[in-house]
């Protein structure tokens, strides 16, 4: 643990020289400070430097393994098996690199490390305090990142807006590595500027006083990027500048897009990139943008269209009160973007809440006669008869499909029932008492469970397994050249799930036609399970998250399969 003056750094740690940009929100929560952290990250990466995300989480959980989705949108999994906020996605997908536990930290992680290294006398009897032991463990966090990943510039993305009570330790180790570090910090601020319709012109009033509140804490930025519906008049960027102490050029303008990835670009035509580098005393570079502009060059082709392929997904996660929520599932609808913008297609997706499929009796009436049916991620009894009925209708009507995770496991139990004669075939995570479970919890993970211990005990992250060649799934990861080893049929996927296929059940699905394409390389799981081409044009369930993996400029293989047998 470090002291107030960093002496107990780990070695070497002290002598790393890097930058550090704060990005911090004002005004209102998801006002776009992951997205605006990932494009500075990306506009300093194609300039040729070495950047390093990090996201600061307000809550007190160790981590978001265990939050409803619901409650703070999808849970981002990483290679390394860390369950992270969706930011972290936002900067794979944009810097094109993996992420991990380096990468994402929460209060509750912040506040247990201190705790523990107290109860290890790591602090040799004195009284800890907030300060400077939490915010001495803030800066430990982002000056050990800087020194793993060699970074030229750590971007450090605070969470919730300033002025919460919550994170106020984030922004006091931001205003003392500052003070500490002359030259080497600077803040971007990210607020929101409104139009209310009653009056039809923005008003600069709420980033004004959010910049106020960011002034009270010790702090004042060098950059105000302004979230607003249109493009900022100069009028409005003068009056900004004015009352928020920067020049009118540092006010960027990031107005709401077609598309999450052309704000770089806007970014970019700002100048943003280059004044960052001029107030860090870093040499000038262009930023290189030439592919990712032919990227957003296919997603304007795309969205364009009048045509569409419609794609039926039935969760249990869509609902917030009277509204219906994207962010549970974002992972997956940018997985189902990234594929379409490949292929040049546009697809228009429509939600159905599984409880509702759960208690209709005419699925077909529900359900209809989509292109695609996908049937995601996720937990417990609640609609799960919902969602295999979805995998009973695709499979019967012949309706491409694709199962991920829970998907996939409901579509065994589907299967179960209907074709290989277990009428009361389930899961174990369902009924515990049942006989034919045929998903069922491994005894690892039994012990575990009686424990009651939820947080980061599921098999998570890059799991590494063998595909079988001549089946649907090995012919999508040759054509794509996604093999860790093609010689073997290796690859590997990210997992975040405690309940397993039972091998018990292996030889009776196989002789009744189910095709196993996929096990593990450890222990012979299953993996991927998928129907006979002949028999159905798609049908494939994965264990592991192929959205997870699922990048802007590399969508994942089994998505472009799902969605050729879509169009087709």
């Amino acid at each position: 643990m470090p002291d107030s003056n960093n002496k107990t750094l780990p070695a070497g740690m002290q002598d790393h020289k890097a930058k550090y940009i704060f990005v911090s929100g004002g005004v209102i929560s998801g006002i776009g400070k992951g997205v605006t952290s990932a494009s500075i990250s990306l506009l300093l990466k194609s300039a040729g430097y070495t950047v390093a995300p990090i996201k600061f989480e307000n809550y007190l959980n160790l981590d978001a393994g265990t939050i409803n989705p619901i409650e703070h949108g999808d849970t981002f999994l990483c290679e390394d098996g860390t369950e992270a906020d969706m930011d972290i996605g936002t900067y794979e997908k944009f810097l094109n690199e993996d992420m991990g536990k380096d990468n994402f930290v929460t209060m509750g992680n912040i506040y247990s490390t201190v705790i523990d290294a107290e109860r290890r006398f790591e602090f040799n009897g004195e009284d800890v305090e907030a300060i400077p032991h939490i915010t001495d463990e803030i800066t430990r966090r982002i000056k050990n990142l800087a020194e793993k990943k060699n970074a030229d510039i750590v971007i450090i993305e605070l969470g919730g807006t300033a002025g919460e009570y919550q994170n106020v330790f984030y922004y006091e180790a931001a205003r003392i590595m500052t003070l500490q570090n002359p030259g080497d910090v600077i803040h971007v601020h990210v607020s929101y500027v409104p139009t209310p319709a009653h009056l039809g012109e923005p008003k600069t009033k709420p980033t004004q006083l959010s910049v106020r509140t960011l002034n009270s804490l010790g702090i004042q930025p060098d950059f105000i990027i302004c979230r607003s519906e249109k493009f900022l008049d100069q009028r409005r960027r003068d009056r900004l500048a004015l009352f928020c102490n920067v020049s009118p050029e540092k006010v960027i303008s990031s107005p709401d897009l077609p598309s999450v990835y052309e704000v770089p670009i806007v970014l970019n035509k700002q100048k943003l990139g280059a004044q960052i580098l001029e107030k860090l005393n870093l040499k000038p570079r262009a930023s290189e943008l030439a592919d990712w502009e032919k990227f957003v060059n296919k997603v304007k082709k795309v969205k364009s269209q009048k045509k569409s392929v419609e794609i039926t997904i039935v969760g249990k996660y869509f609902g917030t009160g009277d509204y219906q929520l994207r962010d549970s599932y974002a992972a997956l609808f940018d997985a189902i973007d990234h594929a379409s913008y490949e292929l040049g297609i546009a697809v228009k997706t429509r939600w159905v809440d599984a409880e509702k499929a759960e208690n209709e009796t005419d699925t077909e009436k529900l359900i209809g006669s989509p292109d695609g049916i996908i049937v995601p991620i996720g937990w417990g009894i609640r609609g799960a008869e919902g969602m295999i009925k979805a995998a009973g209708y695709a499979r019967s009507k012949k309706i491409p499909y694709l199962g991920l995770c829970y998907g996939m496991q409901l579509a065994v139990i589907s299967y179960a029932r209907d074709v290989v004669g277990l009428k009361d075939a389930n899961t174990e995570e369902n009924d515990e008492k049942g006989k034919n479970l045929v998903i069922h919890l491994m005894p690892k993970q039994k012990e575990i469970m009686a424990r009651r211990a939820y947080g980061g005990t599921m098999r998570l992250g890059k799991w590494d397994a063998i595909v079988k060649k001549g089946t649907k799934a090995y012919k999508l990861y040759e054509k794509y050249n996604d093999f860790i080893d093609k010689s073997k049929g290796l690859t590997s996927e990210r997992h975040r799930h405690r309940y397993e296929f039972n091998n018990d059940y292996l030889e009776k699905f196989e002789k009744a036609g189910f095709i196993i394409a996929a096990k593990s390389v450890e222990e012979g799981l299953v993996e991927i399970i998928e129907l006979v081409e002949n028999e159905h044009p798609f049908y494939l369930g994965t264990q592991g998250h192929p959205e997870y993996k699922s990048r802007p400029l590399r969508p994942h293989p089994i998505f472009l399969g799902f969605l050729e047998a879509v169009i087709a």
